[in-house]
């Protein structure tokens, strides 16, 4: 009995550490990740690869990926594995049914890569960053020729990244429908901050 239990504390531990180590992602990660991830800034996914200053990559870390550069990488070998917690951006976790969700701490890349934009009125802001879609009457302007369920950064009007969603009208029919109407899905918002401070690293 001693030796079975010896065993299972063994495979126990050996699976904690497994779980906390930092690692490239498998290709079927990589799949479900840049699906997600082009869904928003679509091929310019490659300049978070190819980048001209330093090379980054991408690791996966207890079910969180991070965006890293390749120092910092090298600088983390000196880190206890159990030790590291966070390295990078996060961009967001993968669910138990192996779905990826994007995190608010990626919208500086978002924003930067964007193809579909959306801006907020003023008087909508703080809607949209308790949580909420943006109504039609709300909406301040959209990229031309946004089309429906496309992944969109959410703008103030002067043009600070707020969060991200996915468009529940296009831009077509974003003229011809009630003040009322949700223009856009809710899917993250920088008030995460203060809300779901310790979901996001």
């Amino acid at each position: 009995r001693r030796q079975r239990e010896g065993k299972n504390k063994r495979i126990t531990t050996e699976s904690a550490h497994t779980a906390a180590k930092m690692r490239p992602l498998t290709e079927e990660e990589t799949k479900i990740f840049f699906a997600k991830l082009s869904k928003y800034i679509g091929r310019n996914v490659v300049y978070l690869i190819d980048r001209k200053d330093e090379e980054h990559c991408f690791r996966l870390q207890k079910s969180k990926v991070y965006y890293v550069s390749e120092t910092l990488m090298r600088k983390a070998t000196n880190i206890e594995r159990k030790r590291l917690q966070s390295l990078g951006t996060c961009f967001g976790k993968f669910t138990k049914t192996r779905k990826f969700k994007l995190h608010v701490t990626c919208l500086d890349y978002l924003a930067q890569y964007a193809q579909f934009k959306v801006w907020v009125k003023p008087s909508s802001e703080m809607s949209f960053l308790y949580g909420n879609h943006i109504l039609k009457s709300g909406l301040g302007r959209i990229t031309e020729n946004t089309p429906q369920h496309q992944g969109v950064v959410v703008f103030s009007m002067s043009d600070i990244p707020l969060g991200f969603g996915t468009t529940a009208r296009s831009t077509q029919e974003c003229r011809k429908i009630d003040p009322t109407a949700i223009v856009c899905y809710h899917q993250a918002d920088v008030g995460e901050y203060l809300r779901s401070e310790g979901e996001l690293t």
